[in-house]
């Protein structure tokens, strides 16, 4: 898979990203001459630096540090005292770069954070799971160019799924075992890596943990909104990361971009929620301006769909790469996702009200059953597509189609050497046999000819595909590898 590289870019003054408008990669000395030395805090005066800038995990959940940090403190006392600090930089879904970023260009801000933690807890122990060939290496860069002090740190390199950031499917993956989620309700702070009580949270908390340190609560809070001060880290469109202080309009840092709202936008990732792009227009980047459209940040990705792409193709396309990269334990993940992404696939075939009424179907077989969060925050996804999208998916339902073809407009992980079909220009007719069969792959042009020569054909479609070449009537068609 093609490891992609964020653009960076900011509003107002950077804090993470600080230094890299002039320095690709901010080694230790010229971290320390942007940042500073880090000054060391004592256990109670880091949760209370964490509580008074109301610091949050950046990789999904929001959940506060602080609590994080007071729940290993306490279990931590009531045993053997041994403690342990993770960073979370798997990042698995293809639409969110934010932490890829900071572990590439400013390595050392992460560590500086991890280090602070284990500190103020006795840690012995500090990991940083990492899932990139690229964001190893700067890590391990990193922790070498730290001398003795580094010796404290290890780099785990887990595989790149969507299911690897889960906390119990981390640990897992750490510990040598399979990257999966346990299915288990224990919280990593009662009992994480070695089974010892252990902090978690993404790469981007840990940075802002390191910029907050260094600032003091005060200086912290100057940027962003009094009740959510800071800043936050956003992918845009998949390929550009942004910071940006909280309480800025979501419209303005798209058109900084070069973004509009388009047909509407998606926050907070594959797991995230559609927005109109009325509402996308008007929200703020806040927790509290997000809820009032019953969004969240997530792990800060903005994905807004462009006018010329289908909304139907795109969601389907998301749906069955979120079905294939389920952790495949238990029958929500095994059989739920699957059936509801080829319901989707139906409905935008043309399914009609059955295939509308298998998707609501399928979304409630898995709601509040999985061992994990994945099937909720998948049949979430296609719940906020059906209600912002109602009007593109039942034309899809009823065959007439919505007229655009599927451009990616959401990133997905790109196919290893996949499949093509080939159009035979000099004996192809336009029947249209090939875009009935095959609607996902092959688009026809207004004069009814498929509008590309070259389609690639995903392996999932493989066998509508040798069916769209047995079947057409002009034999135009035919499969190249």
């Amino acid at each position: 898979m093609t490891e992609a590289t964020p653009a960076l870019g900011c509003v107002g003054q950077p804090r993470v990203l600080a230094g890299l408008d002039t320095l690709p990669r901010l080694d230790r000395a010229d971290h320390l001459a942007v940042h500073g030395p880090l000054p060391l805090y004592r256990p109670e005066e880091l949760v209370e630096l964490a509580e008074d800038i109301d610091l949050r995990g950046r990789g999904g959940a929001g959940f506060p540090f602080a609590r994080k940090l007071r729940a290993v403190m306490r279990t931590a006392r009531s045993r053997d005292g041994r403690t342990a600090v993770v960073v979370n930089g798997s990042e698995g879904e293809p639409s969110c770069l934010k932490d890829k970023a900071v572990l590439l260009h400013a390595p050392h801000l992460v560590l500086d954070g991890a280090l602070l933690a284990a500190a103020a807890l006795g840690a012995d122990d500090v990991v940083v799971g990492v899932t990139r060939d690229d964001v190893e290496r700067s890590l391990r860069t990193a922790v070498a160019e730290r001398g003795p002090a580094g010796s404290r740190v290890r780099v785990a390199r887990l595989p790149e799924r969507f299911v690897t950031g889960e906390g119990t499917s981390l640990i897992n993956g750490i510990e040598g075992g399979p990257a999966l989620p346990n299915g288990q309700k224990v919280r990593t702070s009662d009992r994480g890596l070695g089974g010892v009580p252990t902090l978690l949270s993404n790469t981007e908390t840990y940075a802002q943990l390191a910029v907050a340190a260094r600032l003091g609560a005060s200086g912290y809070c100057s940027a962003g909104l009094p009740a959510e001060p800071g800043t936050v880290l956003l992918t845009v469109a998949g390929s550009t990361v942004v910071e940006v202080p909280t309480g800025t309009s979501l419209a303005y840092v798209l058109e900084l971009c070069g973004y509009s709202p388009g047909q509407g936008v998606l926050v907070g990732g594959y797991h995230g929620r559609w927005l109109t792009a009325a509402a996308a227009r008007s929200v703020a980047l806040s927790r509290q301006s997000l809820s009032s459209v019953n969004a969240v940040l997530g792990a800060g990705a903005v994905l807004p769909l462009p006018e010329d792409t289908c909304p139907a193709g795109e969601v389907a396309r998301v749906a069955r790469w979120m079905a294939d990269e389920s952790a495949g334990q238990c029958g929500p993940c095994v059989r739920g996702l699957p059936s509801l992404a080829t319901a989707v696939e139906e409905l935008v075939a043309g399914g009609g009200r059955a295939a509308w009424d298998a998707i609501e179907s399928r979304m409630r077989a898995v709601r509040g059953r999985g061992a994990c969060s994945h099937p909720d925050g998948t049949s979430g996804f296609v719940a906020s597509a059906l209600a912002v999208f109602p009007d593109e998916l039942r034309d899809h339902a009823l065959g007439s189609g919505c007229g655009r073809r599927v451009l990616g407009a959401l990133p997905l992980p790109a196919d290893e050497n996949p499949e093509r079909l080939v159009v035979d220009w000099t004996l192809c007719r336009g029947h249209g046999l090939c875009a009935d069969l095959l609607p996902d792959v092959v688009r026809l042009d207004a004069d009814g000819f498929p509008a590309q020569a070259v389609m690639p054909v995903p392996e999932r479609f493989r066998a509508k595909a040798l069916r769209a070449v047995r079947r057409c009537p002009a034999l135009a068609l035919r499969i190249q590898e």
